[in-house]
């Protein structure tokens, strides 16, 4: 955004010369009798004249009103003098904006949400709005609206609606460099948009997660690999040496020019490049330009890996080249409503080396987050093996059990009482021979399934069931990783709530809050909502237990439904009573083989 004094200056040339052509209206307007528009007194509204419905509320004109007002280094004088408002509407418009404080930028801040916010505000009406409009469009907000783009596709999907087709075609649109860290990758119409930016000269860098199994291939198996297809495509590959569980492409992004944030075409969340996750798993994938503090961040994100990975040696060709730029805090001009984290700094690098540094670099956050909920906390996860996390909830629940808490898990995270009883004893007997500090973080760091727990505790929890065992091969996966606080603040990206993520994996996740992603925000709200009630509409497992009680032939593998924790111990009891044998081999070692169970 350009100075106040940029600003100012620009602001004043068009008021000058918008002056000359109001004179001759405003004559025509006396002559005629009329008079001249009035400030937004009250009085100045009419039924059809509400600020809300004077501009569409998704539009980059509200949106660079919105962006200007909630700008906290704008100031009344600002509004006043240089935007032309109403002294009353300028520093009412403020005082609402900066809280009770009256500092702006501070935690009481009431950003403007939505244009009807802004309307209710006394001396805001039409005129106000007309002003506004004017000067966010000489100031640049407008123009950097009209920049910015931000889309949620969430799967499953048709493919043709899916979000491996929109990758491909951001991709087809690339003219400078694709940089890509992808855990999972095989989607056809992906591969061939890479190809064909290759062939038009685009330079592609991969970290590739593939690439880390592929590299001990020999043979036919090696020369068929999907890292070397992509190194035969003219990608150069590689990987780091612990899992690199990110799903990023940054198009003709800031590679070597710090500039190419602004335009640059960004695409990650938790979906990989596969038909299952556009088509059968529940995923989200969010793909935006011009938001270009998140662009720094995961471009330097990309460069940090890209230093320390390791080649793939399929095609010796490429000549290994270090990020051109060093891009740090002072680079990165903070947006206020958005920030990225990364699990990274939990590790050191040395040469092509990282090691576990120990620390909890994103859990951290996420557990301030949730300390920090006065409403809400709804969580979508394909898992929730991560002890800060899950024990952040359980606190929260017990110091203020209004908070509305919600937890969808995928159905791979259900376990008996039983198994619960199994680990915990575990972990007390780790723990009891543990003797050193190091020791007991190992224990306490251990796999350790926490929703049943959650469940205990009261806390609303709910598992993706379409299976009586989970097998990768026809899995409907529950895959997203986000958090939304309150409603209003998002957090999503490749992080899975475990500490397997948080201390072996790469992982990022991207924070969204505040009035100017509203639609981003209602998109996931919307989402959570759609999902948690999974087959419960249509009474499936009603209708799933009468058959399991009744039919000739017992289905194992069945249509999704957001169970509780006590209906899929009833439904899994129902099918164990019908069908005694789906204990026994080969039913408990090849799942994969029995979709049915014909009743003995």
């Amino acid at each position: 955004m350009s100075s106040i004094l940029e600003r100012k200056l620009r602001f004043a040339s068009a008021r000058f010369y918008g002056a000359l052509a109001a004179a001759t209206v405003s004559v025509c307007a006396c002559a005629a009798g009329g008079a001249g528009p009035e400030l937004d007194e009250p009085a100045d509204r009419t039924a059809d004249e509400s600020f809300a419905s004077a501009l569409e509320s998704t539009s980059p004109e509200a949106a660079a009103v919105l962006s200007l007002v909630n700008d906290v280094a704008v100031n009344a004088i600002e509004l006043d003098d240089d935007a032309g408002l109403d002294r009353r509407a300028a520093y009412n418009i403020v005082g609402r904006r900066n809280g009770a404080d009256g500092a702006p930028g501070t935690g009481d801040d009431a950003l403007f949400a939505d244009l009807s916010a802004l309307d209710s505000v006394p001396w805001v009406g039409p005129v106000a709005l007309e002003r506004l409009l004017d000067y966010a469009r000489v100031a640049g907000y407008l123009d950097a609206q009209r920049a910015r783009s931000l889309d949620v596709i969430f799967s499953p999907q048709p493919y043709e609606q899916s979000h491996n087709v929109a990758i491909a075609e951001h991709i087809d649109a690339a003219e400078h460099s694709l940089d890509i860290a992808m855990y999972s990758w095989s989607d056809a119409r992906i591969g061939e948009a890479l190809a064909d930016a290759v062939a038009r000269g685009v330079t592609v860098r991969m970290i590739f997660e593939g690439a880390n199994s592929d590299r001990k291939k020999t043979g036919s198996s090696l020369e068929f690999s999907k890292s070397a297809r992509l190194e035969r495509m003219g990608i150069d590959v590689r990987y780091v040496n612990k899992i690199m569980h990110h799903k990023f492409v940054i198009i003709d992004g800031p590679r070597d020019d710090l500039g190419r944030a602004e335009t640059a075409v960004v695409a990650t969340g938790s979906g990989n490049w596969s038909n299952g996750a556009a088509t059968r798993y529940d995923e989200n994938t969010i793909i935006y330009r011009g938001y270009a503090e998140l662009t720094l961040r995961l471009q330097r994100e990309f460069n940090r890996l890209w230093r320390h990975s390791r080649d793939f040696v399929w095609d010796d060709g490429f000549a290994f080249e270090p990020p051109a730029l060093a891009i740090d805090d002072r680079d990165i001009q903070d947006h206020p409503g958005t920030d990225a984290w990364f699990t990274s700094p939990n590790f050191s690098a040395r040469g092509d080396t990282f090691r576990i540094a120990g620390r909890n670099a994103l859990a951290s956050e996420l557990v301030a987050a949730i300390a920090g909920a006065r409403r809400s906390i709804w969580i979508a996860s394909g898992h929730l093996r991560s002890r800060p996390v899950s024990e952040a909830l359980l606190a929260k629940r017990a110091a203020d059990p209004d908070v509305d808490i919600r937890v969808y898990l995928d159905g791979q995270e259900y376990i008996s009482e039983y198994y619960d009883g199994f680990q915990r004893r575990r972990l007390d007997d780790c723990l009891a021979e543990a003797r050193t500090e190091s020791q007991r973080n190992r224990c306490l760091d251990r796999g350790f399934y926490f929703g049943f727990a959650l469940g205990r505790a009261g806390i609303d929890v709910r598992y993706k069931y379409y299976a009586y065992r989970w097998h990768f091969s026809y899995a409907r996966q529950m895959h997203h990783k986000y958090l939304l606080i309150d409603g209003d603040t998002l957090f999503t990206g490749s992080y899975n709530l475990s500490d397997n993520a948080e201390h072996n994996t790469f992982e990022n996740m991207l924070v969204f809050t505040g009035p100017e992603f509203s639609p981003l925000l209602r998109a996931f709200r919307d989402n959570f909502l759609s999902i948690w009630e999974t087959g419960r509409a249509a009474s499936s497992l009603a209708t799933l237990t009468n058959t399991v009680e009744t039919a000739a032939s017992i289905p194992l593998v069945f249509d999704s439904m957001a169970l509780t924790w006590q209906e899929v111990a009833a439904l899994k009891a129902a099918i164990r009573r019908n069908c005694p044998q789906v204990g026994e081999e080969p039913m408990r070692t090849e799942p994969e083989n029995h979709f049915v169970c014909d009743r003995l």
